[in-house]
């Protein structure tokens, strides 16, 4: 018998015996160590911890001269926040990773009173030798979740431990007081953000007749211009773009909505609130159609602009990151017709057998893949061959990453066409992805809160990698929309990316193209970017990149 099934064998409650099987089926083992626990940044303006804040204040108070210590945990049972009086209290939890930033969930750190009330969504008191993990067994606490008053959803866990074998039985009810009082705290905040997010609202419909939308944490408006513009979709798109919008001032953009409408948007947030947002539309006159596409077509203007090159008889380059559809595009210019040769094929074919390939090719236009695989030989011998024949289109990296060669081929094309990465195209997201679910399951929609959450991935596999999500979610999904529930673990959650202000999107950007350039060394990709390595490993745990 292992060690994890003897412990089954003991007496013990049957909410501990549960937390227990879910550890073990976690791949934890009572001798897993969680002293290294992965620690995370962690917004400390949250409305958990401003309505908190005094609560715990007082708890500090009450507990003074005592080994006893508070510790909040946030929604995704990540501790925020914790209060002591007594230093070998401090130290015995640092031993432990129980500090601001350490997820505290049953899969990290087993049998607790921060993950486990989180699991069960009610009060747990876990004595010493009741925690799964060893190291844990010098502790007795209870937890208690928080949940929203709005959405009654869970915000997060107050917890309190102490040093010994039993927790004192006065825990709960101590607890249960300071959840309600926090939760009255979230209540009232809540009610006060609404407030000025409603009048902000009323204020501008009232003075003007265009689309209006107010955004809240948990709340929407639209007034009737609104309602008749936008379709289900939209608001996801409007949301995520809003999320960028500076603290004061106005923020302004041009956009083309689900419908096909293109509209100028404004943005400004609404002071006294966390996260409201009120948002102003304006129809734009329509764009000029692209020819040969029918009139009311919702095709994309990349795509348009890809066709008219059908005529163009010149070299062109499909630049952009992989999966960004650069295939798709040299279709779209060529035809399907076109030979296509692949600079990856150089592993299986060698350099002698690879030209001879490209220069057997018959087909009246030539689609040359990758060409910042080539070496200089072959780049020269393809620079001959488009000056020969000029109906070629290559595809490549983006430009800024070419060798010289590749760059010196590239240079004969006279038309160059960027393929955005996907995460730069949130006005154009939910079309893109309803497109790709209706080829995977025709008649399917993506609900507006799982779209939201789509939209705020960071998606380095672009296209193909939603794809890949889509088609995962269509299977789970039989029938009806496709819901948050539905989308894989790691995509269910907007996330901090969903937070980030148009600069900070640029400086992740600008941190994940470093690291990828330099295959993930992280001394390069700091000296790349001009920074320190301490500064590099920050910035990458506030945007929430694996280290």
């Amino acid at each position: 018998m292992n060690t994890s099934t003897a412990q089954f064998s003991r007496a013990v409650r049957a909410e501990i015996e549960s937390s227990w099987r879910r550890s073990v089926l976690s791949g934890l083992r009572p001798e897993s160590a969680v002293d290294r626990l992965n620690i995370a940044e962690f917004d400390p303006r949250s409305r958990l911890l401003v309505a908190s804040a005094p609560v715990l204040d007082e708890l500090a108070v009450r507990l003074s001269g005592t080994t006893f210590c508070i510790a909040l945990a946030d929604s995704a049972c990540r501790i925020v926040d914790r209060r002591f009086t007594d230093l070998r209290t401090e130290r015995a939890l640092d031993q432990i990773s129980a500090v601001p930033g350490a997820q505290f969930t049953e899969e990290n750190a087993g049998t607790n009173a921060l993950g486990t009330p989180f699991e069960v969504m009610r009060g747990v008191t876990v004595h010493g030798h009741e925690h799964f993990v060893e190291a844990l067994k010098t502790f007795s606490c209870y937890g208690h979740p928080i949940r929203n008053p709005v959405t009654r959803r869970i915000e997060g866990v107050l917890d309190i431990t102490g040093v010994g074998p039993e927790a004192n039985p006065l825990f709960p009810p101590l607890m249960q007081r300071a959840v309600e009082d926090i939760e009255q705290r979230l209540w009232e905040g809540a009610r006060q953000s609404e407030k000025r997010l409603l009048q902000a609202f009323q204020d501008t419909a009232r003075r003007r007749c265009r689309a209006v939308v107010a955004f809240g944490d948990e709340l929407v408006l639209t007034n009737r211009a609104a309602l008749d513009l936008l379709e289900p979709s939209d608001h996801a798109v409007l949301r995520d773009i809003t999320s960028g919008a500076p603290t004061s001032g106005e923020f302004a953009r041009d956009l083309v909505l689900g419908s096909g409408a293109p509209v100028t948007l404004r943005a400004q947030k609404v002071g006294g609130t966390r996260d409201g947002v009120l948002v102003e539309l304006t129809p734009r006159s329509r764009p000029r159609v692209p020819r040969g596409l029918p009139a009311g077509s919702r095709k994309s203007t990349l795509d348009g602009r890809l066709k008219e090159l059908r005529s163009s008889g010149e070299p062109v380059l499909i630049a952009g990151e992989p999966g960004t559809g650069r295939t798709r595009a040299a279709r779209l210019v060529v035809g399907d017709r076109a030979d296509l040769v692949d600079a990856a094929d150089l592993v299986v074919l060698g350099e002698r057998q690879w030209a001879e390939r490209l220069d057997s090719t018959t087909a009246d236009a030539l689609i040359v893949e990758r060409i910042e695989l080539l070496p200089d030989a072959l780049c020269a011998r393809l620079t001959r061959r488009l000056a020969e024949n000029p109906r070629v289109v290559l595809t490549s990296a983006p430009q800024a990453d070419l060798p010289a060669g590749a760059r010196s081929a590239a240079a004969i094309c006279p038309t160059r066409v960027d393929l955005p990465p996907l995460r730069n195209r949130d006005d154009e997201f939910a079309e893109i992805a309803h497109t790709m679910l209706t080829e995977l399951r025709p008649g399917a929609r993506i609900a507006p809160s799982a779209l939201e959450a789509l939209i705020a991935q960071p998606w380095p596999g672009n296209l193909r990698e939603l794809r890949g999500v889509l088609r995962a979610s269509a299977e789970h999904r039989t029938a009806g929309d496709i819901t948050i529930r539905d989308l894989p673990a790691a995509y269910r959650t907007t996330g901090r990316t969903a937070r980030l202000t148009g600069r900070e999107r640029a400086e992740r950007d600008a941190i994940v193209e470093a690291l990828r350039v330099t295959d993930g060394n992280k001394v390069h990709a700091a000296q790349r970017l001009g920074i320190s390595r301490t500064t590099l490993y920050s910035r990458m745990r506030a945007f929430g990149l694996p280290r």
